[in-house]
C-alpha cells in the first residue's frame, strides 16, 4: 500500500493500493492491444482529443492544484502555473504534431527517397513527484500525440495525481489503456523494460535512478531517454542588470522550495559586483515567508519529505565543518514541519557538497569569478550539465561564453526552464535524449527510410 501525506500538515489523506504482477501483466497487455488502434489515427483525431484534455486541466485547475500542493508541499501559486502549462503543452502538440513529424525527403540518386516517423509501441515512464502533472504529461503527450501508448510509474507520494491524469484522459475522450498507471515499487520496474510490448522506458530523477534504470533498459536493448539531475550555473557579470538578475536568481532558486531540477544552483558571480551581490541575495532570501503552502500569501512551502529535508542539511552542513560560511539560514525552520530555511553559502569549493553535489533544496551557493572565461571554466567544473543561466548586457559576448559552456540549455538573461517549443535534456551526467519540441517527439519513433527505384 502507498500513501499521499501533506507535506506540510503530515496527514494521510489518500491510499493506493499496490498492482500485482498479474494485474501489470494485464494493463501492459491492454495498454499494446489499444496501441494497435490508437496508431492508426490521424493527427487531427488525436488532436482533438488533446485539445479536450487542454479544456479539462484549464476548467478543474483550482482541484489540481490543490492535490498537487496536498502531495508534495509547493505553494498554491505554483501548482496552478503547474496545471496551466500542462494545458499549453497539450495545444502545442495538438496544433503542431503533424509539421513536427512530416515525411522528410532526401536527394538520392532514387526516383523518391524519404524519411517517415512511425509509433512503435509502449513507452514506459518513471516519473519523479516535484511537478506531479508536468513531468508526467511532458512524457506522455509527445509519445501518445505521435501514436504511442504510454504506462507510468509515478513517484509513490503522488499517486493521487497519477489516478488524477489517468482519470483525465477517460474525461476527454481518450480510449481506455492509451494512457495507463501502475502502481508498483521501483523494484519491479525491471520486469516492465523486459516486458516484449514495452518499446522504451523515459526517467526523470536522479542520476542513481537513471544509472540504474538506463542498465536495465540497455540489457533487454531498450530505447531510454534520462533527465537526470542537474548543478545549473548562474553567472552573473558585472555588466549585467544587477536587480532583475538577482531577484530572478532568488525565484530560479528557491521555486518549489528548490526542489527543481534546472534551478539556479551555483551562482557564479564576477568580483566587481560579488559582495553587493551576496547582500542581495540575502536581503531577499530573509523576506521570504514560509507556511502553509495553500495560503495565497506563502513564498515558499515545506520539502516534500523528511529524508529530503535530511539529506540538504547533511549536505550544508558538512560543507560548513569543510569551510564553507553561512550567511543566512542553514537550519530547519523551528516550526517543527519540513521547513529548511532559504539558506546562502560563500566559501564553497571543490570537496564540498556544495560544490560538488546536486543540492536538492533551498540553498544558494555564491562563487567568486574573475572574469567571463573564469565564470565558465566554474561552470563547468562539475559532473552534471543540465541548464545554464548567464547574464550580461554584452550579448555578442554571451553568445560566445553560451557555445562554452556544457549543458543542454543555456539562458541569456533569463532563468532556465523548459519549453513545449525547445528541445529539454541535459549533457554529461544529466542524461541523455529529448523530451519536447521536434526532438523530443521522435525520440520513440521509428525514422524509417523509404527508398523507391
Amino acid at each position: 500500500m502507498f500513501y499521499s501525506i501533506n507535506p506540510y500538515t503530515g496527514e494521510q489523506f489518500l491510499e493506493h493500493e499496490e498492482h500485482s504482477q498479474n494485474q501489470v501483466e494485464d494493463i501492459i497487455n491492454k495498454n499494446h492491444q489499444q496501441f494497435l488502434s490508437w496508431k492508426k489515427l490521424s493527427y487531427e483525431e488525436r488532436g482533438k482529443l488533446f485539445v479536450n484534455l487542454a479544456g479539462l486541466l484549464r476548467k478543474n485547475k483550482e482541484a489540481f492544484a490543490r492535490l498537487i500542493t496536498m502531495e508534495m508541499g509547493k505553494i498554491i501559486t505554483e501548482s496552478r502555473a503547474e496545471v496551466e502549462k500542462c494545458a499549453w503543452l497539450c495545444d502545442y502538440y495538438a496544433e503542431n504534431t503533424e509539421g513536427l513529424l512530416k515525411t522528410q525527403f532526401y536527394p538520392t540518386n532514387a526516383s523518391k527517397s524519404y524519411v517517415r516517423f512511425d509509433p512503435t509501441g509502449i513507452v514506459y515512464g518513471i516519473m519523479p513527484w516535484n511537478f506531479p502533472f508536468w513531468q508526467a504529461l511532458r512524457a506522455a503527450v509527445p509519445t501518445v500525440m505521435a501514436g504511442n501508448t504510454f504506462v507510468l510509474k509515478h513517484a509513490p507520494n503522488v499517486l493521487g495525481s497519477a489516478k488524477a491524469i489517468e482519470q483525465l484522459f477517460l474525461e476527454a475522450g481518450f480510449p481506455e489503456h492509451v494512457f495507463s498507471n501502475l502502481i508498483i515499487p521501483i523494484s519491479l520496474s525491471e520486469k516492465v523494460i523486459a516486458h516484449p510490448y514495452v518499446e522504451g522506458v523515459t526517467l526523470t530523477g536522479s542520476l542513481r535512478a537513471g544509472a540504474a534504470v538506463a542498465a536495465q533498459a540497455g540489457r533487454h536493448l531498450k530505447k531510454s531517454v534520462m533527465e537526470l539531475g542537474g548543478s545549473d550555473p548562474y553567472i552573473v557579470l558585472k555588466d549585467a542588470e544587477f536587480n532583475t538578475s538577482c531577484k530572478t536568481g532568488v525565484c530560479s532558486r528557491m521555486l518549489n522550495a528548490g526542489q527543481v531540477c534546472i534551478s539556479a544552483k551555483r551562482f557564479i558571480v564576477e568580483e566587481p559586483v560579488l559582495n553587493q551581490f551576496i547582500e542581495e541575495q540575502k536581503r531577499l532570501l530573509e523576506n521570504l515567508v514560509l507556511g502553509n503552502p495553500l495560503d495565497e500569501q506563502t513564498d515558499m512551502g515545506p520539502m516534500a519529505r523528511k529524508d529530503l529535508l535530511e539529506q540538504i542539511e547533511q549536505q550544508v552542513n558538512e560543507s560548513v565543518a569543510k569551510g564553507a560560511r553561512i550567511i543566512t539560514g542553514g537550519k530547519r525552520s523551528n516550526n517543527g514541519k519540513l521547513f529548511y530555511e532559504p539558506t546562502l553559502l560563500v566559501d564553497a569549493r571543490k570537496g564540498m557538497p556544495a560544490f560538488d553535489e546536486e543540492t536538492f533544496g533551498p540553498v544558494s551557493v555564491v562563487i567568486p569569478a574573475k572574469n567571463p572565461q573564469d565564470a565558465v571554466r566554474i561552470a563547468n567544473d562539475t559532473p552534471y550539465g543540465l541548464g545554464a543561466s548567464l547574464w550580461t548586457k554584452d550579448l555578442e559576448l554571451a553568445e560566445k561564453l553560451a557555445a562554452k559552456i556544457e549543458s543542454g540549455a543555456v539562458f541569456i538573461n533569463e532563468m532556465t526552464k523548459s519549453d513545449p517549443r525547445l528541445p529539454f535534456g541535459g549533457t554529461k551526467r544529466s542524461g541523455y535524449g529529448r523530451e519536447l519540441s521536434d526532438l523530443g517527439i521522435r525520440e520513440f519513433l521509428n525514422a524509417k527510410t523509404v527508398w523507391q527505384a
